[in-house]
């Protein structure tokens, strides 16, 4: 967990070390601007909200018991434990990214800069706000089943189209279509010999 209290961090309980200089927070909107021929405007649709970045800025001074590499590597953990492949969200209670109703962010990036002169750290700690996706999951059988399968309820339903055609498609080639019309003149002579000649 990360606390901020009376400008000093906290995260899973440790206090960061160092002098907390500056927190910064970005939080933006989402905005397209649409190409219209003809005019000078650019209508602009707003389309929702970026994920907003908290920057904080820190001086890492050595101690008595301490060098500021050593101070250090109490970010480093909290940025990667060892073994850890991929950042997790941390909960964060501060008073700025309250206000900002930010509760949990990702550790994305830290970074530090040697001053040789003073014997310090700069360090600069980049949080990014984490908003948890609803995903809804379907199961293999249920995607399976949508797209055809025997046993699939749209399958069912083609099949028993699928037999009623047949049916009606075997009744109609039944004997019951009738005769064609030359066929059907036929029973006379004259129609006899007139289709004899169309033979020919």
């Amino acid at each position: 967990m990360i606390y901020i209290e009376d400008q000093m961090i906290k995260l899973n309980g440790v206090t960061l070390p160092g002098l907390v200089k500056s927190i910064e927070i970005v939080d933006t909107a989402k905005i397209d601007e649409q190409e219209v021929e003809g005019s000078a405007t650019k209508p602009k649709q707003a389309t929702g909200y970026d994920d907003a970045v908290i920057t904080i800025e820190m001086i890492i001074d050595r101690t008595s018991t301490q060098t500021v590499y050593d101070r250090l590597s109490v970010l480093v953990s909290v940025f990667r434990q060892p073994g850890q492949t991929v950042p997790q969200p941390i909960p964060i209670v501060c008073q700025a990214t309250a206000a900002h109703n930010i509760d949990k962010v990702i550790f994305k990036k830290l970074s530090h800069k040697y001053d040789n002169k003073h014997d310090q750290l700069t360090v600069n700690i980049e949080l990014v706000q984490n908003v948890p996706q609803t995903i809804v999951a379907v199961s293999a059988a249920q995607s399976y089943a949508a797209v055809g399968t025997p046993n699939s309820s749209a399958n069912t339903v083609t099949d028993a189209t699928n037999t009623a055609l047949t049916q009606t498609y075997q009744k109609y080639l039944g004997n019951g279509r009738g005769k064609s019309p030359a066929r059907d003149t036929a029973s006379t002579a004259k129609a006899r010999k007139r289709l004899e000649k169309m033979k020919r």
